[in-house]
C-alpha cells in the first residue's frame, strides 16, 4: 500500500512541476508511482512471456485488482463492474444494448457532455427515438446549491411524459460544476410508469467526491481514471444496475465478453464482463490501481473533497472581488469546477495569455466560459497567482 499526503501526491507529479494546472477536469497528472506500476507490469509481462500460461495468472491479479477497487467506489459487486476505456464507451455500449421501441424519448440534460449527447443522437436516430431536453443550465447559474435539488426535481417532473425511457443525467455537471441528485432522480423515475433508465455521466465525479449513493443508484455509472483519478489515459469504467445486466445485451462482441474466449459459440458472460470487448492494455490496470492507492491514503472521499471545496471557495471568493468577472455559480461550488467568464476579452485569448505564464486552464464552449479545477494537488498560493493573473488581463 503506498501512503502519502496531498503535498506529497503533487511532489509525486511531474506534470505538476514549473507549472500552475488547474485542468484537472480534463486530464489529472500521473504520479510517478503509476508511471512506475505501469513500467514494472510491462517489464512483469515481457519477463514471462506475452502469451504463455505462466502470464495470465499475473493479467488475471492486475485487471481484478483494479476493477475491485472501482467496484469498492462504487459500493457495487464487481459483477456490476466492467472495464472501459473512457466515458463516452462506458455510457454507449450498455446504452445501445437496451432493448428499445419506436417512439420512446431520450430526456437529456442541457448540460451533458457532447460525446454523450452525439451518441443519444445516432441511437434516436436508428431506432426510431425522440430526444427531448431537460433545461438545467440557467436552473444552475441562479439557484443556490441548498436548493437546487427541490429544482432540478421540480424540472425534471415538468419534462418527464409518458413516453420518457431514459434519462441523461450527469453526476458533476462539467460546464457549471454543480452536483446533481442522482439518487433522489433515481427515485423518482421508479415511480414513472416507464421507469425509465438513468444514465450518469461520472467523468467530474469519480475521484474527485463521494460517489457510493449515485453509483449504486443509476443504471450506467460511467467514469475515466485519467481525470481526477491521476491515472493513465485509456482506462476507466462503468457500474451497471442489476436489471440494466438482466435487460441489456452486448452491443459490440469481443473474446472478452464471452464466457469461454476460445469458442466462438459460447454465450457472453452474465455480468458486467458482457460490455468489455477486447485485448486492453494490463499495465494501465496496474498505473490505475497506484493512483487510486495515493488518492485513498491521502484521505477519505469526504476528506479530499474538503480539501478541493476549500481551494475552489478560494478561487470563487477571489473572483467576486473583481470587476468584469462572473462566475456561472451563485456561490462557491461544491466539488472542484470554477466556470467564470470575463468581459474586454476572449476565452480562447484568456487561455493563451495565461498559457504563457504556465498558468493553465480551459475553454468551454456552451456555455462561453473559462474553468478552473481545484484538486487537493492545488495550493492555496497557486489560486492567488491565477487570481492575480486574471486581474491583470481583465
Amino acid at each position: 500500500m503506498i501512503h502519502t499526503s496531498s503535498s506529497g501526491l503533487r511532489d509525486r507529479c511531474p506534470a505538476l512541476a514549473n507549472k500552475t494546472y488547474f485542468n484537472y477536469g480534463g486530464q489529472g497528472p500521473l504520479p510517478t508511482p503509476a508511471l512506475d506500476a505501469i513500467t514494472a507490469s510491462w517489464r512483469r509481462i515481457q519477463e514471462l512471456g506475452p502469451f504463455t500460461t505462466e502470464v495470465w495468472p499475473f493479467i488475471e491479479q492486475e485487471t481484478a485488482r483494479v476493477r475491485q477497487a472501482m467496484a469498492g467506489l462504487c459500493s457495487v459487486g464487481t459483477h456490476r463492474l466492467a472495464l472501459t476505456e473512457n466515458v463516452t464507451s462506458g455510457c454507449v455500449l450498455p446504452l445501445w444494448g437496451l432493448p428499445w421501441q419506436s417512439g420512446d424519448e431520450l430526456l437529456l440534460s442541457d448540460c451533458e457532455h457532447p460525446g454523450v449527447v452525439a451518441a443519444c443522437r445516432e441511437l434516436a436516430r436508428r431506432e426510431g427515438l425522440d430526444i427531448r431536453r431537460l433545461a438545467l443550465l440557467e436552473l444552475c447559474r441562479r439557484t443556490p446549491q441548498a436548493q437546487l435539488d427541490a429544482a432540478v426535481l421540480q424540472a425534471l417532473e415538468e419534462a418527464l411524459t409518458p413516453r420518457t425511457r431514459l434519462v441523461a443525467l450527469s453526476h458533476l455537471l462539467w460546464n457549471s460544476g454543480s452536483v446533481m441528485p442522482i439518487a433522489a432522480v433515481a427515485q423518482r423515475l421508479q415511480q414513472h410508469g416507464n421507469q425509465p433508465w438513468l444514465l450518469v455521466d461520472a467523468a467530474q465525479s469519480m475521484g474527485s467526491m463521494p460517489v457510493a449513493e449515485a453509483a449504486r443508484a443509476a443504471d450506467i455509472y460511467a467514469f475515466t481514471g485519467h481525470k481526477w483519478c491521476c491515472g493513465p489515459e485509456g482506462l476507466g469504467g462503468v457500474a451497471l444496475s442489476e436489471r440494466l445486466l438482466e435487460q441489456a445485451q452486448p452491443t459490440l462482441i469481443g473474446w472478452r465478453s464471452l464466457r469461454d474466449e476460445s469458442s466462438g459459440g459460447s454465450y457472453w458472460h452474465s455480468d458486467a464482463r458482457r460490455f468489455e470487448v477486447a485485448t486492453s492494455c494490463v499495465p494501465l490496470c496496474s498505473g490505475l490501481s497506484a493512483s487510486l492507492e495515493l488518492l485513498a491514503s491521502a484521505g477519505s472521499d469526504a476528506d479530499r473533497l474538503m480539501q478541493i471545496q476549500a481551494c475552489s471557495r478560494q478561487l470563487w471568493q477571489g473572483l467576486q472581488a473583481m470587476t468584469g468577472v462572473e462566475t456561472l455559480l451563485p456561490e462557491p461550488p461544491p466539488a472542484g469546477l470554477v466556470s467564470f467568464t470575463l468581459e474586454g476579452i476572449s476565452t480562447q485569448d484568456a487561455v493563451q495569455a495565461l498559457g504563457k505564464q504556465q498558468i493553465w486552464i480551459r475553454r468551454l464552449d456552451d456555455p462561453d466560459c473559462l474553468r478552473a479545477c481545484t484538486h487537493i494537488t492545488t495550493s492555496a498560493s497557486e489560486v492567488e497567482r491565477l487570481l492575480e493573473a486574471i486581474t491583470r488581463l481583465t
